[in-house]
């Protein structure tokens, strides 16, 4: 049983395990709808703690307490949102992560023993509680999938060293890649691109002190304002030295279907990051193409099937809300016009090979 103080037991003791997730923009309601719903269907024995923030708009906030009456796992769990001290500039690759230092709001969730945060553009397609499972050193570590650095499509706001050579996904073979990922070297730092963590997917021990620790570093560290990714940056450089790699198949980048063919299969996919474009924001067209440069339409089309799973067995005035949030079905008109806009702009794009 637990009490109304999240995650604490009856008895004053900690309660076990939990998912965590952050909801602050409307924009991202159907990600963690469709997450809450992946866990559930495929069995998860934890529930998830959204966080939201006090701007998120009313209507989401409703729809998530309507959704938490069909889906008991669902806990919303209000904080206030983390913000850059002293206002503080930023030097961010995308609008969208201006939020995401109230990601570390989540390591004060302390009443749990474990958390693992998922992304809110996450879905889940196969059970993957025994991340649960992973033994950290000691408990002010966490475990999270290295970043790819393979930069194929020589985006120009990358350094240098992102490159395919440099990603620890490069030298990985299946099946072994299933259960181990590169090892973490103990002596390397940022901007070394084996210190580089992917803040979609971490395991992680809430305390106190823990908690404390990262909030002071987050008020006194003079890198802030340079981090493009502010959550996986911070986290990179405050747990330098004390992280494990999972293995991909926790936090499948969509990306990584074209660009790390020497690990992915499709069928061995638990958690899939749906990075940059985001399914619900256009529908896949007959021609089959979706997402960034058109090369996502069949991950994107995974995500569509759980969502019309989650809407078909939903009603009334939560679907109502849901359905101003995520595209609309393509009629005969309008998916021509897609697949000729898609044509124009030569999609699919190929992705360089050098």
């Amino acid at each position: 049983m637990v009490s109304p103080i999240l995650g604490m037991a009856s008895n004053g003791t900690k309660a076990g395990r939990a998912w965590v997730t952050l909801l602050t923009d409307p924009s991202y309601l159907p990600g963690v709808i469709t997450l809450a719903y992946s866990l559930n269907t495929h069995h998860t024995a934890y529930p998830l703690v959204v966080l939201i923030t006090p701007a998120l708009a009313k209507s989401s906030v409703r729809a998530l307490e309507l959704e938490a009456t069909k889906n008991t796992l669902l806990t919303i769990h209000p904080v206030d949102p983390l913000l850059l001290p002293n206002g503080q500039k930023t030097t961010l690759i995308a609008s969208r992560f201006k939020d995401t230092w109230t990601k570390l709001r989540a390591f004060e969730l302390t009443s749990f023993e474990t958390c693992v945060f998922l992304d809110a553009d996450i879905t889940i397609y196969k059970n993957m509680d025994e991340i649960f499972e992973t033994n950290l050193p000691s408990n002010d570590w966490i475990a999270a999938s290295h970043t790819c650095v393979c930069n194929l499509d020589h985006d120009n706001w990358a350094p240098e060293n992102w490159n395919r050579h440099n990603c620890g996904y490069t030298p990985l073979q299946h099946p072994p890649a299933l259960e181990n990922g590169t090892p973490v070297p103990p002596s390397s730092a940022p901007p070394d691109t084996l210190a580089l963590l992917n803040g979609g997917v971490f395991l992680y021990h809430p305390s106190e002190p823990l908690w404390q620790a990262i909030h002071h570093h987050f008020l006194t560290s003079p890198e802030l304002s340079a981090y493009q990714f502010p959550d996986q940056d911070f986290m990179a450089s405050f747990f330098r030295g004390k992280w494990l790699s999972l293995p991909w198949k926790y936090n499948a980048l969509k990306t990584m279907k074209q660009w790390h063919t020497n690990i992915w299969r499709d069928e061995e996919v638990k958690g899939l990051h749906y990075i940059v474009d985001k399914p619900w924001q256009k529908r896949v067209g007959s021609n089959g193409l979706g997402g960034h440069l058109g090369r996502d339409g069949e991950t994107h089309t995974w995500w569509w099937r759980v969502w019309e799973d989650w809407r078909s067995q939903r009603e009334g005035e939560l679907v109502v809300i849901m359905d101003e949030l995520v595209a609309k079905p393509l009629d005969k008109t309008a998916d021509e016009a897609q697949c000729a806009d898609d044509k124009e702009k030569g999609f699919p794009i190929p992705i360089p090979k050098h």
